[in-house]
């Protein structure tokens, strides 16, 4: 639902040649939401803004809530994403959403073809340090993938055992843009950036003994990086770890047509 007077005077604007198309379509980019009952506004024009449609984060919300913004958001994107889905949740919204699809280490619920072509060139390559962060680094693939980029996985290579990701090597080489996503003391991030040329994003996981401190120990390892090319995110953030990649590749997709 737009705001019917304000999209009623802006095109009489442009009908009348008192606004240009292009200044039209800046100001139609943050016009368009929808109310949900009473407690939610969908924000339809986002991926116009930004590039990325919005997506439902899931914890605080009731299973019927997530089901009613998801049944609004179809019918105007290819793939409605919901995140954070503990396995009881989607077993009650399986029942409310025709079409839903889970993905259970990642926790994402989603409506989507069953095959999405990656839509730009450039590979993400997500690499993890251990088996626990596995729900973090496949919620960063998942989303990828989801949005439309080609994404490569490659799991279990931390410091403790290097040979594993130097023997892999290769995925660092061909990657465009690297996720790592590591636990404990959070060092893998520093020692792939030593080898990459590329931008590689850190994700803090909250895994680890007590002196982790919840992944701030990690979180400040990634922080405090001797190797340049580091953007971090925040503890378990895997989504946003995936946008910013996402970011990246569609920067530089443009770039590329000037």
């Amino acid at each position: 639902m737009t705001q019917p007077e304000s999209l009623h005077d802006l095109l009489k604007a442009v009908a009348q040649g008192e606004t240009s198309p292009e200044a039209a379509l800046g100001k139609l980019k943050h016009l368009a939401y929808e109310p949900v009952s009473e407690f939610a506004k969908i924000d339809h024009h986002r991926a116009l803004r930004t590039g990325f449609p919005e997506v439902i984060w899931g914890p605080g919300k009731t299973p019927d809530q997530i089901a009613q913004i998801m049944e609004v958001m179809r019918h105007h994107n290819p793939v409605v994403m919901a995140t954070r889905i503990e396995p009881e949740v989607y077993t009650t919204l399986q029942a409310k959403v025709k079409g839903l699809r889970y993905y259970d280490l990642a926790r994402i619920c989603a409506i989507a073809p069953p095959t999405i072509e990656p839509q730009y060139p450039g590979a993400i390559a997500i690499l993890s340090a251990g088996t626990a962060d596995l729900p973090v680094a496949e919620e960063a693939a998942v989303t990828g993938e989801l949005s439309g980029f080609r994404v490569q996985r490659l799991w279990d290579v931390g410091v403790a055992g290097i040979h594993r990701l130097l023997n892999n090597r290769h995925v660092i080489d061909s990657a465009s843009v690297l996720i790592v996503v590591a636990g404990m003391e959070g060092a893998l991030p520093s020692v792939v950036a030593g080898l990459a040329d590329c931008p590689v994003i850190a994700v803090p996981t909250s895994i680890g003994y007590g002196a982790s401190f919840g992944g701030l120990a990690p979180l400040l390892t990634m922080l405090n990086s001797c190797a340049p090319g580091i953007g971090v995110v925040n503890i378990d953030n895997g989504f946003g770890a995936a946008v910013l990649a996402g970011q990246i590749l569609r920067t530089a997709n443009k770039l590329n047509q000037l």
